[in-house]
């Protein structure tokens, strides 16, 4: 029988560790399973915007995260064939005054370190590893979650499943459908250089955006300023699964030439000698991603192209607002899912839409560049942050 106050998660990403935090504080038991043998500090860099970190602050990861994060003073909007500035977002502490927290940039393995740590002091939360989720079922007492964990019986039983287990969530599969998600013809190129391999100008604690012809370019420093976090996007063909494919050096910097490309952004790219790339993919909105006291969480429910790096942010989200569904309403977690559902289904498909919108107006080329430029220059950095207010000051209710 299902313990009375335990949540079964799958999958220990952002997402799930976060859900993980969230749940313990609202006085439930946690089960975090996820499929690697361990938790390895990989990825790039993150942009968590205030209404992620807000509730970061809230479960108690602040001083942690201050250790690594940056705070960028802007968002500078570059063209890719002069370099020179088409506007400027201000962010740092006009961004803190307006929103009430920090926005800030990090390394993914730097955030999911402080997580994990946090999760681990739980008394409250069971991480279990090398743990593999098969299928799940449902009956009276809750859930019951088939799983293996090195070719043995691994059930766990709980009140209810959070699907926190990414693009190819085993969840998903069972509960909408077991379509592929669909790739998006970018390949994101990433990379970590050390700042003192960089020009000075690529040191400073700002986010920089190059947009340029059939690709963009997007850097900042992380590790407490000590390394360059530089992600270019690319149109592509290449559609192999995984985020961690090797990427030659050479072959990125044919997709950056010199015709469209200035010499000081081909020089950034020119610095790191190890390269990794992915595939980028999303799936359209659902109706639908619960079923029962079974739900979805972050890129399960909701996968979304880095165009509005909203991704993380909105996993998170996600995160607080489930566990305070399920605690207004511990004994009907059917319930809770069902209103959990209705208030995250519209925000996270508008800004699924308007990632993928992004897509290609960063890489435009021509009069429409020259169109979106001109947009953008007319409209200034202010009022273009003021456009992202129904992101960045989301509160939970």
């Amino acid at each position: 029988m299902a313990s009375s106050r335990t949540i079964v998660i799958a999958g220990a990403g952002i997402g799930g560790l976060t859900a993980a935090l969230a749940l313990a504080r609202k006085g439930f038991h946690v089960a975090l399973l996820d499929q690697a043998e361990r938790l390895e500090e990989t990825g790039a860099g993150l942009q968590l915007s205030p209404n992620a970190t807000r509730i970061l602050i809230e479960l108690g990861l602040g001083e942690r995260l201050k250790r690594s994060a940056v705070v960028p003073s802007m968002l500078r909007v570059m063209a890719a064939r002069t370099g020179r500035n088409i506007t400027r977002m201000p962010l740092g502490q006009t961004a803190e005054t307006r929103y009430g927290t920090p926005y800030w940039v990090i390394h993914r393995g730097d955030l999911q370190a402080a997580l994990l740590e946090a999760v681990t002091e739980a008394s409250d939360i069971t991480l279990s590893l090398g743990v593999k989720v098969a299928d799940c079922a449902v009956h009276a007492n809750g859930v019951t979650v088939g799983a293996t964990r090195g070719g043995r019986n691994a059930d766990t039983s709980g009140i209810a499943l959070v699907g926190a287990d990414g693009l190819w969530s085993s969840v998903r599969a069972r509960l909408v459908d077991h379509a592929p998600p669909r790739y998006a013809g970018r390949t994101a190129w990433r990379a970590l250089v050390p700042a003192e391999a960089v020009a000075p100008q690529w040191r400073e604690p700002v986010v920089n955006l190059w947009l340029g012809p059939d690709s963009h370019l997007v850097h900042y420093p992380v590790k407490a300023g000590g390394m360059i976090n530089v992600v270019a996007i690319v149109s592509d063909d290449w559609n192999e699964p995984g985020w961690s494919a090797p990427g030659f050096r050479e072959e990125l910097l044919r997709r950056f030439e010199l015709e469209g490309w200035t010499l000081e952004a081909r020089a950034l790219l020119a610095a790191p000698e190890r390269w990794l790339k992915w595939a980028l993919a999303d799936r359209p909105p659902i109706a639908r991603w619960s079923e029962g006291p079974v739900t979805l969480l972050g890129d399960a429910a909701h996968p979304m192209l880095p165009f509005l790096a909203q991704g993380a942010a909105m996993a998170i989200e996600d995160a607080a607002v489930l566990a305070n569904c399920l605690a207004k309403t511990p004994n009907d977690p059917t319930g809770a899912m069902r209103v959990y559902e209705r208030q995250r289904r519209a925000r996270t498909a508008r800004v699924q839409r308007q990632s993928r919108s992004n897509s290609w107006i960063y890489q435009l080329d021509g009069p429409p560049a020259r169109l979106r430029d001109l947009a953008l220059l007319a409209m200034g950095g202010t009022r273009l942050r003021h456009r992202y207010d129904w992101i960045y000051g989301w509160r939970t209710t």
